[in-house]
């Protein structure tokens, strides 16, 4: 009896190895894909960036030109014509800078489902040897 009792312990502790091995595989396999995910939000995030600069320098190019319209010219159509789309341009510009530094911010980028399944599978090991 003693024997079936320590083979009966062994394999007990043997599943119980392989489904920790498991739920850390699983947890490591969900923490790789939603860093994966949050990278690729990243990468769109610097693209507004780099697309707010570029409308920005426009913007810039369009604000000047319409300074110089608007100052060299009395006829002032052209230049109202130049500042109203540099006005434009530059409150798009500001969008995307705005949306892409929020998207950016590292507790956007944290694994969130990760650490709550962590925490969750932990509550359950500590349940399971209260028990």
């Amino acid at each position: 009896m003693s024997t079936e009792r320590q083979e009966s312990t062994t394999s007990l502790v043997g599943d119980a190895l392989t489904h920790v091995s498991s739920l850390v595989r699983n947890e490591v396999d969900l923490a790789r894909a939603e860093i994966s995910e949050n990278v690729n939000r990243a990468g769109a995030a610097i693209g507004m960036l780099v697309a707010g600069v570029v409308i920005s320098l426009t913007a810039l190019n369009v604000l000047t030109a319409a300074l110089v319209s608007g100052l060299t010219e009395t006829g002032i159509d052209a230049g109202w014509a130049a500042l109203i789309v540099g006005v434009v341009l530059g409150a798009i510009a500001y969008f995307l800078f705005h949306k892409g530094t929020n998207d950016l911010k590292l507790s956007s980028l944290a694994p969130t489902r990760t650490a709550e399944n962590v925490k969750r599978d932990a509550r359950a090991v500590k349940g399971a040897t209260d028990a």
